[in-house]
């Protein structure tokens, strides 16, 4: 069964793909330069989204006094 962490980690790499994929398409037909600057902002955005859902660390939880 796939568990959240699972989860937000392949979306995550999901939309590093899509963007960076988007971004090669559309300055295959020509891009004027503020749209290559929005479009590195987007890839470098996914990519930091990407880095962090590996990197954050999980909560901590207390241990209940028995």
């Amino acid at each position: 069964m796939l568990t959240m962490k699972e989860i937000t980690e392949w979306g995550s790499a999901l939309m590093v793909f899509a963007s960076g994929g988007l971004a090669g398409h559309y300055a295959s037909m020509g891009m004027t330069t503020i749209q290559w600057a929005g479009a590195a902002a987007a890839v470098l955005g996914s990519v930091t989204v990407a880095v962090a859902v590996r990197v954050w660390p999980a909560p901590v939880k207390a241990k209940a006094d028995r």
